[in-house]
This record gives C-alpha cells, sequence and structure tokens, in this order.
C-alpha cells in the first residue's frame, strides 16, 4: 500500500486585531512513507541529546527565546535549529507553504476564501501525484478550526484520506519541520517583500546564513 504522510503546521490568525498577525501562512511537509527516514531521525534525535534539548522544537519560541528556551544561550539555540535544519536538508520529503499577506485583505472571510484557493490549487496542480496513494494520512492538530475546515474540505475528494488530529508532536519530528517551515518561510516573504523584521529575528539571522538555509529548502519545493 503506498502511503503519503503530510503534516501540517500553521503561523498567524485570522483575526483583524491592533495586535493580529500581518502574514498568514501554512506549511506542509509531504513524506511518502516508503522512504526511509530512520536513519536521519536517528542522527536527529542523538544530536538533539548532546545539546540536551530532546523535547518538541517550537521554532518561534526558540527563535524569540521564550518557553522551554529562556535559559538556552545563542549558541545552544542555534545548534538546536541547525540540527533540525541538517534533518529537513537531509531526509527524502517535498516541502509547501503558502503565505497570504493580511494587507492586501481586509476581513477574515476574504482571507479564508483565498486560503482556500491557494490550498485547493496546489492539490489541483498537483492532482496525479495524489491520486497515486492509495491512502492519505495528514496530521494537523486542529490548532485552529478553521484551517482544519479547509483542509477537510479540499483534501476530502480523496477517498483514502485520513485527519489525525491526535499525535505525539516530540516524537513527530516532521510536525516540527512544518513549524519550522512556517517561521522560515515567513521570514523570506519579509526579506523579499522590504517588510520589517523583529528584533528577535535579526539578532538570531544577524548574518547571510539564513539565505543559504533558504536556499538549500527550496531544492525540495512542492
Amino acid at each position: 500500500m503506498k502511503r503519503l504522510n503530510i503534516f501540517v503546521d500553521e503561523t498567524g490568525e485570522f483575526g483583524y486585531g491592533v495586535n493580529a498577525s500581518i502574514l498568514y501562512g501554512v506549511s506542509f511537509t509531504f513524506h511518502e512513507q516508503d522512504d526511509d527516514i530512520i536513519k536521519e531521525l536517528n542522527k536527529l534525535n542523538k544530536r538533539l541529546e548532546e545539546i540536551g534539548y530532546t523535547e518538541m522544537i517550537h521554532m518561534a519560541d526558540l527563535i524569540s527565546k521564550r518557553g522551554d528556551y529562556t535559559d538556552f544561550s545563542i549558541n545552544k539555540r542555534k545548534s538546536i535549529f541547525k540540527a533540525i535544519f541538517h534533518f529537513t536538508r537531509k531526509i527524502p520529503v517535498k516541502y509547501k507553504t503558502i503565505i497570504i499577506d493580511k494587507r492586501y485583505t481586509d476581513s477574515s472571510k476574504i482571507l479564508k476564501k483565498q486560503l482556500l484557493i491557494a490550498i485547493n490549487d496546489m492539490v489541483k496542480n498537483n492532482e496525479k501525484y495524489f491520486k497515486k496513494f492509495d491512502k492519505i494520512v495528514m496530521y494537523y492538530d486542529n490548532g485552529q478550526e478553521d484551517l482544519s475546515s479547509i483542509l477537510e474540505l479540499v483534501f476530502s475528494q480523496f477517498n483514502s484520506f485520513e485527519h489525525r488530529a491526535i499525535f505525539n508532536h516530540k516524537e513527530k519530528r516532521l510536525f516540527q519541520v512544518s513549524d519550522m517551515l512556517t517561521f522560515i518561510d515567513k521570514y523570506d516573504y519579509k526579506y523579499k517583500n522590504k517588510m520589517s523584521f523583529t528584533k528577535a529575528e535579526k539578532f538570531f539571522f544577524y548574518d547571510d546564513g539564513i539565505r543559504k538555509v533558504i536556499s538549500e529548502l527550496n531544492k525540495k519545493r512542492f
């Protein structure tokens, strides 16, 4: 049985309040079950043990030095980032991120419509690819009900589709890859559109290293 695993995470929200995000993004990591990633997964987990952090990697907190990473040095945080990045670079998967600039929308209703169209276009443009699988399993934790409804609507056209909302976030490193992509691709969008960065983004990515990271990830775009 040919199976495709899809790991989904989002950044931003549908609201338009004073403190709402300017960008809304959804990242997808596509992994064909037959493609073995165990070797690289073991390497990642071993490297994280050496660094001294084996929990779920949450990129926004890592960059901003919040949550689990409050007392971590910049070198330790960068080591964690490099570990998940090199894992992402080496494994046989494909990536896709959809970014919607909320400066050009004026309501949650329009944002949802744009997102629905973008995700539907992604699936439609790659319909032959999706149809070659006997089973499609999507891992999305229903962090946002509106996004969950859109994903269900678009992917339910495949009879083999299954949505898993409950899973171990720590163990599913590919979910953490999607989490990383939401941050990196949002950063890239800001760079290309001359938008301002946060102080945390500037501090963490103060050199040109981020451009090399993005260049490597672009080799596996869906």
